[in-house]
């Protein structure tokens, strides 16, 4: 069994004071993400996403950031996966930014809905052709038998849709996480953490400060 009671790390690299951060969390998650990126963190917007289906049982899984504005954060997966039964079943899910090196994270609440097709293909037209044929090919979540046999339907997409351009798959696209909370945290000496909640209102952001 492996002791873990010993493993600490103090957190002295920045603060996070309220009186300094913008009215709108948007300025200020564009603020860190450009930082984690200047920071040379491997894939800077990797998400942890969490769900939950009608039984109740969290899932989580991490997904990559590709569109993000001030009406929400996008991300896109097959409409057949796990991810996307639970979220039809249960739109609210959790997204969470863990970037160490910086002592940060970012927790957002929302509600997930679909972006609309034209917004979808835009993206899959600027993917590279073997990831447009990977979105054909893979029945996310399913069972296979192989990798040999994955690999086999690749080789027939790229028989299939040799001359000319990949279509989208009417099940694969995007989905926007619509934020009703946004955490920003900043760790801090002796686990007294900078953080800082921004709750949607009728009008604008509510601002407070959280105990560590």
């Amino acid at each position: 069994m492996l002791d873990l009671q010993d493993m600490r790390t103090d957190y002295m690299k920045g603060t996070l004071d309220e009186c300094n951060v913008p009215a709108n969390p948007y300025l200020l998650f564009e603020q860190w993400f450009q930082e984690a990126i200047d920071s040379q963190i491997k894939d800077p917007n990797a998400m942890l996403l969490a769900t939950a289906g009608q039984n109740g049982q969290p899932n989580l899984r991490a997904v990559l950031l590709k569109i993000f504005d001030e009406r929400g954060f996008v991300f896109f997966t097959n409409y057949n996966s796990v991810k996307a039964e639970e979220i039809a079943q249960n739109p609210k899910v959790a997204v969470e930014f863990l970037w160490l090196e910086l002592e940060r994270q970012v927790r957002i609440l929302g509600r997930c809905e679909k972006i609309t097709a034209k917004e979808s293909l835009s993206y899959f037209m600027k993917r590279s052709r073997d990831s447009q044929i990977g979105a054909w090919v893979s029945d996310q979540s399913s069972v296979i038998t192989s990798r040999k046999a994955l690999q086999m339907q690749i080789e027939k997409m790229k028989q299939k849709f040799a001359k000319g351009h990949v279509p989208l798959p009417d099940f694969w696209g995007g989905y926007r996480v619509i934020p009703e909370q946004i955490e920003f945290w900043q760790g801090r000496p002796s686990r007294l953490h900078d953080r800082i909640l921004y709750t949607k209102e009728a009008e604008g952001w509510k601002i407070e400060r959280l105990a560590p």
